[in-house]
């Protein structure tokens, strides 16, 4: 059949209600009577002989269809028998009230009276069932993926980190940023995580790299007069996974032309702001905000939890020099008062100790003491401190009648490490982090070079384009450690969602930042040429920030597993199970790209 052009509105009205002119989600009372099309997949069956009940299911809901002997022909009745889960099927009928209602779904008042009935696809018998609560294990599940999709959990994760991203673009668009899509085919440069590298065919021993950012890129767009830019981009990092990383992940890009550090923070609370508004319906009244030394002091690592305290408390002066060797030997002893665990029995502390000696975390023990009710003290180290000595932690840790005391000591970053861990893991026993309740804050004033210990050389915190702080630029000659980053990250509970930091955007200071980070003049000039060269053109003072959006849809949902959260995600070890990735490829395609594997 073929149909001219003018006759095409009528051949889509057509193509529609040939598989459905309602969705499984739509039909309610109001629609009684009703005639029908809806296609879908069946989800469930249930024959009572002279009834059959098939719930017919679609991305958007559940619909009851009924066939019975009464109202529906034998051979249309035998047909609704022999379907199978997860087939695809197409219905026609009369909308009709349920006798016994569902009030658990919406369309739990009707059902649908089929008269034809058409088998569009059979399904073998999936390999897990297709439920909220299913009996799938993990691995089962990321190799049929395109099955896991169809559970509810699933599928409402996939549509809220849509709503999350469209609200994304539309307040920065409102905000006046401008969607730029920059290249994924780009340069490596061997700065911070491993590239991945795409061999060229049309330039032999030469390769592209996948971004680990647009950084780069993002920076010319402000040389360029863009102003305002942001990107919801796919970035790369070929490095050693870790639970809950993804070798591709997606990045909230943004970069914004003569601003300083300010600007940047309150734009951008202003997302945040945006986001648990329109998407979880929470107001946030202030963003904190705290150094990156002040973090490290008070909560051990520079992503605090700030929706609970248990913040830490220094005991050097009030618990060395009193006779225990292991408090007057280490370099920090620091605690944290546990609310409401001075109930804890001996049991229980034992397993808190064995859990910071555990190899991932790495302390070599705990001391505790109990804040009775009564006032009293009671440690594990009564042997060497008095109630006066106990009294005294307890100031300094902020500890009440009824806490519990943990204390650690050792060299003083493992050890703050290491407290960090126990605070958290404490916290999450108590239900102090509960999901519904958010807490964003700043962390600013980041160092801008950290110094690595083995190699003996500094290397950038954030990355080499990160300016200092107006007026420290002087100290990279005599003080490299002491010099602050005009950087800041975005920390929303204990989870850093997004970070920035205001760019050199002069030649002379990137050179020199260069120096510092160990590149000779003819690498700094290899690498990043092109950026060098554009600062001579007129580069506008600029800075940015980019959001981590896997993770924060993940904390926005409620969750932490951000892999819950991503379509087709890969495994701990950055496989794709369901398509075999990475795979080998056939020495044809070798010799076209002039490689040779030595296997």
């Amino acid at each position: 059949m073929f149909f001219i052009p003018s006759e095409l509105t009528t051949f889509a009205t057509y193509l529609k209600v040939m598989y459905r002119n309602n969705t499984c989600g739509a039909l309610r009372i109001t629609d009684s009577n009703k005639e029908v099309v809806l296609s879908g997949w069946v989800h469930k069956s249930r024959d009572k002989g002279f009834v059959v009940w098939v719930d017919l299911r679609d991305r958007y809901g559940i619909t009851q269809l009924v066939f019975d002997q009464e109202r529906t022909s034998a051979k249309l009745l035998e047909k609704a028998r022999s379907l199978g889960r997860e087939s695809v099927i197409r219905v026609k009928g009369q909308v009709i009230e349920r006798a016994s209602k569902n009030p658990n779904i919406p369309t739990g008042e009707i059902e649908v009276l089929v008269s034809e009935l058409t088998l569009l696809n059979e399904s073998l018998l999936p390999p897990f069932t297709i439920e909220d609560e299913t009996d799938g294990g993990e691995d089962i599940r990321m190799k049929y993926r395109y099955l896991d999709i169809r559970r509810n959990p699933v599928k409402e994760n996939l549509v809220f980190r849509h709503k999350v991203s469209m609200e994304v673009r539309k307040y920065l668009s409102n905000q006046g940023f401008i969607d730029v899509e920059t290249p994924y085919l780009i340069k490596s440069t061997p700065e911070g995580a491993r590239d991945f590298l795409v061999p060229s065919r049309m330039n032999e021993g030469q390769f592209y790299a996948l971004p680990q950012s647009p950084q780069t890129f993002k920076q010319l767009l402000m040389v360029g007069g863009m102003d305002k830019y942001f990107q919801i981009v796919k970035c790369f990092r070929d490095e050693d996974l870790r639970a809950d990383r993804q070798p591709e992940f997606t990045q909230i890009d943004c970069e914004m032309a003569f601003v300083e550090q300010e600007d940047i923070l309150n734009t951008f609370e202003g997302l945040t702001r945006h986001l648990l508004k329109e998407i979880k319906g929470v107001e946030v009244d202030t963003f904190p905000r705290i150094t990156f030394d002040d973090a490290m002091k008070r909560y051990g690592n520079d992503k605090p939890d700030i929706r609970f305290g248990m913040e830490f408390g220094e005991l050097n002066e009030v618990a060395q020099h009193k006779g225990f060797n292991v408090f007057n030997s280490a370099e920090l002893v620091v605690g944290i008062a546990v609310p409401g665990a001075a109930t804890y029995t001996r049991k229980e502390i034992d397993a808190l100790i064995d859990w910071v000696k555990r190899p991932q975390v790495g302390a070599k023990g705990m001391v505790y003491v109990k804040c009775n009710e009564d006032g009293s003290f009671k440690s594990s180290v009564d042997k060497f401190y008095d109630q006066e000595d106990l009294a005294n932690w307890a100031k300094e840790t902020g500890a009440k009648a009824g806490d519990l005391i943990c204390v650690l000591s050792g060299e003083v970053n493992k050890t703050r490490a290491q407290l960090s861990a126990l605070r958290m893991e404490l916290a999450e026993r108590l239900g102090l982090r509960k999901p519904n309740e958010f807490a964003p804050l700043w962390v600013i004033d980041f160092p801008l070079l950290e110094h690595d210990e083995e190699t003996g050389h500094y290397h950038a915190m954030h990355h080499p384009f990160t300016s200092p702080k107006p007026g420290q630029l002087e100290l990279l000659d005599t003080d490299p450690g002491a010099v602050k980053a005009n950087a800041y990250d975005l920390v929303l509970n204990g989870n850093e969602i997004g970070g920035g930091s205001i760019r050199i955007h002069d030649k002379e200071t990137q050179a020199i930042m260069f120096k510092h980070l160990g590149f000779t003049e003819e690498e700094a000039k290899n690498q990043f040429g092109f950026l060098m060269d554009a600062f001579q053109y007129g580069a506008p003072p600029h800075g940015g920030i980019a959001f981590g959006l896997d993770r924060l849809v993940a904390i926005l949902g409620g969750q932490e597993t951000i892999r819950d959260f991503i379509a087709f995600p890969k495994n701990n070890s950055g496989r794709d199970v369901m398509i075999d990735a990475p795979a080998t490829i056939d020495s044809e395609q070798l010799k076209e790209l002039h490689l040779k594997l030595d296997l």
